[in-house]
């Protein structure tokens, strides 16, 4: 039997994240799983049951359908998330999820435009929230002839836009840190009514260990978990949020479960194959520097995996981490 390029191992395994990515968008896009973060993040849900939030989702979300940049918008659909939106000179870069949901509490005619981004790179090169609050300014700026026309800007709908980072830095973890719009006045006494500037709001949901946490990020830190078995998943999930485990819903977090093992253990391998030839403690430190960047773990974790692994000082693993970090 051929052995494997090294490139032809580098698609393999690129194949199989995409599939695990399809898995937790599509886990985190159950009506029930995104009622629990309504209820537990929007201040529109608190006080609500679960159920509640569910009838307050509005349709199917979306998952990889809608392009962030849209370049032209269609005069013909004025409500509603249309279906029909192209980005033409940017890229199809879509929103992970995408939905709409009433506010409970009014005439059921308000709601808001909600997304929710599942993110491995905390550090991608740029501020993470810079972009969140990018895709905030382009669910308001896309709902011009959508949920308003001319100059009718009371209509204006607000939107969430939520980051589920799921390997923050060290400092980052267990925290959930909002950023939205407030008033601020200057000089007088003067006040605007808030529904008229609270229009924007950017979450950023960072996870830690499921052991650690309780509420909205143990919920969220056991179902994106790589290490945690189906059946502590399922016994937690039934246990302590009761969420009913369907069995299309335990088929998706057994794919997780089965797909996380199965990256990890083929880039770890792959990784410390491609640096053998460097001689022993080298090689296992390229191999381990490429794997961890493949799954987008920041400096500061691979150099304690280094120091735990080779029994280096952090002087040495980070002139590793130098060496290899774009390799």
């Amino acid at each position: 039997m051929q052995e494997k390029t090294a490139a032809a191992k580098d698609i393999e395994l690129a194949r199989d994240k995409a599939k695990l990515d399809a898995i937790c968008k599509r886990i985190l896009a159950n009506k029930v799983i995104l009622a629990w973060i309504l209820k537990e993040c929007l201040e529109e849900y608190k006080g609500y049951s679960c159920s509640e939030v569910v009838d307050c989702i509005e349709g199917t979300p979306e998952i990889s359908e809608k392009p962030v940049h849209l370049d032209e918008v269609m005069p013909e659909k004025i409500t509603g998330i249309g279906t029909e939106d192209k980005t033409v000179t940017e890229g199809m870069i879509t929103y992970d999820i995408r939905f709409t949901a009433k506010i409970p509490g009014t005439d059921y005619k308000v709601h808001l435009y909600v997304n929710i981004e599942a993110q491995n790179d905390y550090e991608p090169g740029y501020p993470l929230i810079k972009r969140g609050i990018y895709y905030c300014c382009r669910m308001i700026s896309a709902q011009y002839q959508r949920e308003f026309t001319k100059s009718h800007y009371e209509n204006l709908k607000k939107v969430y836009s939520l980051w589920i980072c799921i390997n923050p830095p060290e400092e980052r973890k267990n925290t959930i840190t909002e950023y939205r719009i407030e008033e601020k006045t200057i000089i007088g006494e003067s006040r605007e009514i808030k529904e008229n500037y609270d229009l924007m709001n950017c979450m950023m949901i960072c996870l830690g260990d499921p052991e650690d946490t309780d509420g909205i990020l143990r919920l969220l830190d056991t179902l994106m978990s790589g290490e945690m078995s189906t059946e502590k998943k399922k016994n937690v999930l039934e246990r302590d949020y009761k969420i009913e485990m369907t069995r299309e819903l335990e088929s998706e977090v057994s794919g997780m479960c089965n797909y996380s093992d199965g990256i990890w253990m083929k880039g770890l391998k792959q990784g410390i194959e491609q640096g053998e030839a460097k001689g022993k403690a080298e090689g296992k430190a390229e191999g381990i520097i490429r794997t961890y960047r493949k799954f987008n773990i920041n400096r500061k974790q691979i150099a304690e995996e280094l120091i735990k692994e080779l029994s280096i000082t952090r002087e040495k693993a980070n002139e590793y981490i130098s060496e290899y970090w774009q390799a």
